[in-house]
């Protein structure tokens, strides 16, 4: 299991062996390289633990229990779980300031613990079979037979990501964000630790708000600088990253190192943008640009994140990650600010929509003649366009987000089944999820509800899980100073003025950076880490998408019509842009053929 993880842990090994539990993990070394070994045990031997993750709160939770009369073996943060244990039990989580995951063997009481970060930053995967538990930080450590979960297949299509406690295989889970689990006589229990607080909160005029933020910020990442291994910046051209990498140039005596990669078409280049940044704090800056020829690796997407993954931006995160990783072993990024502040073009429309809500009747009856123009219009025609237009305006706002997330929606994906797969799952709305998140947050407005629903789906579905394997799978670790909880639990009251104001996204954001970020950075659109998907795949990756989706083995599945995978290859060749669907679809059947392949590679 171990040796299928050492991308993740090249520095080393370490296991415990006993009579009804066993632990091993790889490490990559980044806080006491030498003596910071694990497993990890208390002072009698009988708790032990392996840990993923950093503690930033360490030197303050060190103190407290050397304070308390423990006696430490050594300067890392791992080792401060099982004394945290003694003193709280499970409860000790809550004492954690960081990302982790982590499992914890108390021998006297013949028990296990797994327990997640808050947000799900590091990743945690179990299976339950006959009465044991078997777990690991990547499906490709365990070894189960692959067959596919129909159910998590299912809220792919939807999302583009398989989402927690589902995994793509048959019988294997996530331990969900801010979750802990404890098996114990053969029987495991999942409970929540962490939710997130969106209740609108008492604020005070903007400029002292900016001012908390700034605070906020900086102490997030002077914390993440924290190790004895180079450490560096992920520099794209927007807001969040630029703020990250200024927040570093203040808390740092060394220029910061920072990563750029581009692409020769212009509208998905970010490297003019970020060189304006890197040059304003002198920084040591490289980029890379990659060009259609990279994509012949496209398959490695797959492989390294073990269940379909269609967010098509894992491409230059590998590639980012792989060029920094041959100067440092820690990144820090700008993750998180979108979600914390109203970052994307969804959550201006989620403001805008809300002041036009039609009621009751009205409302199902706009929703039913949008749905039925849709139906009978074409992708990009006027009638399409007017019955989403007429399907929005008609539906309460947790369905209206659901739209603007979904990839294929319900009848899209019936369309596509099979009769037998159509059969199966027509009785599951997978947009139930985002209702779901939608209801259980107290955020006061629609545009809050969005924003605490992308940090409860979103964000530890798609965003974390790619940085987390794009930067593992190149040995490095990446940092978030805006995934913070405690600059998140302050963030998440912010009243909507405060994060969209006439039209601006993030405008606290950035009035609370502008002192520190140039002016033109400070102006630009939101971009994304986007990548020229509908032109690949009708230039470079049209051979590889058609032959994937169409051929034998993809026909053989049973799950997709193949005339109807074949009429969206030939509309989007035509001019119709079905570049999501597609690639959806292609990453899922690269999928299926990595998944045949052994779990540690030979």
């Amino acid at each position: 299991m171990c040796d299928a993880l050492t991308h993740r842990g090249p520095d080393g090994d370490g296991y415990h062996y006993g009579r009804i539990a066993g632990l091993g993990m790889r490490r990559l070394a980044i806080m006491d390289v030498i003596g910071g070994g694990q497993p990890v045990r208390n002072e009698r031997g009988d708790v032990t633990a392996v840990f993923n993750g950093e503690l930033y709160n360490f030197p303050e939770l060190r103190a407290e229990l050397l304070a308390k009369g423990h006696r430490l073996a050594s300067s890392s943060d791992s080792e401060l779980i099982t004394h945290l244990y003694e003193e709280h039990g499970d409860d000790l989580v809550h004492r954690l300031r960081g990302m982790f995951a982590f499992a914890l063997w108390d021998d006297a009481r013949q028990r296990l613990l797994l327990a997640r970060d808050r947000l799900g930053k590091k990743p945690l995967y179990y299976r339950e079979h006959e009465a044991t538990l078997t777990f690991a930080s990547e499906l490709k450590a365990l070894d189960v037979p692959r067959s596919v979960d129909l159910i998590a297949l299912h809220h792919y299509l939807t999302y583009r990501y398989v989402p927690a406690p589902h995994s793509i295989v048959a019988g294997v889970r996530k331990l969900p964000p801010g979750h802990v689990l404890s098996w114990q006589g053969g029987r495991a229990e999942v409970r929540r630790y962490w939710r997130l607080d969106a209740s609108p909160r008492p604020v005070g005029d903007e400029a002292s708000e900016a001012e908390r933020l700034r605070e906020l910020l900086l102490d997030a990442t002077r914390r993440r600088l924290a190790g004895e291994r180079p450490v560096g910046a992920f520099l794209s051209g927007g807001i969040d990253s630029a703020a990250v990498v200024a927040a570093m140039a203040r808390v740092s005596s060394a220029p910061v190192r920072t990563f750029t990669v581009g692409f020769t078409d212009p509208r998905f280049d970010e490297r003019g943008p970020a060189r304006a940044v890197a040059a304003r704090y002198g920084t040591d800056h490289h980029d890379y640009v990659i060009t259609p020829s990279a994509t012949e690796s496209i398959a490695e997407v797959a492989w390294r994140f073990d269940e379909p993954f269609a967010d098509a931006s894992a491409i230059p995160s590998l590639y980012v990650a792989q060029m920094s990783s041959e100067h440092v072993t820690v990144v820090l990024n700008g993750d998180g600010g979108d979600e914390c502040f109203a970052g994307y073009q969804r959550h201006l429309l989620m403001k805008r929509l809300d002041r036009l809500r039609a009621p009751g009747a009205l409302g199902r009856g706009l929703t039913a003649a949008g749905a039925a123009l849709i139906s009978r219009g074409a992708p990009g025609t006027l009638p399409r366009r007017a019955g989403w237009a007429l399907r929005t305006l008609g539906e309460p706002p947790a369905r209206r987000y659901a739209g603007l997330m979904t990839c294929f929606d319900h009848a899209a994906k019936l369309a596509l089944y099979t009769p037998e797969v159509a059969a199966a799952l027509a009785g599951l709305d997978s947009t139930a999820l985002l209702d779901d998140a939608f209801a259980a947050s107290r955020a006061g407005t629609a545009l809050g509800r969005a924003v605490d629903a992308d940090i409860s789906t979103y964000l530890p579905g798609d965003l974390l899980v790619k940085a987390d394997i794009s930067t593992m799978a190149h040995s490095i670790e990446a940092r978030s100073p805006f995934l913070d909880h405690r600059l998140m639990e302050w963030a998440a009251g912010l009243p909507d003025q405060f994060r969209i104001r006439n039209g601006r996204t993030k405008h606290l954001l950035r009035t609370a950076v502008a002192p520190w970020l140039p002016a033109e950075t400070l102006a630009r659109p939101k971009k994304g880490f986007g990548v020229p998907m509908a032109t690949w795949l009708r230039t470079s990756l049209r051979e590889l998408a058609h032959d994937t989706l169409t051929d034998r083995t993809a026909r053989s599945r049973g799950i997709f019509q193949p005339d109807q995978v074949s009429r969206m290859l030939a509309e989007h060749m035509s001019g119709r842009d079905h570049a999501v669907r597609l690639w959806t679809l292609l990453q899922l059947e690269l999928w299926h053929r990595s998944a045949d392949r052994p779990a540690v590679p030979v």
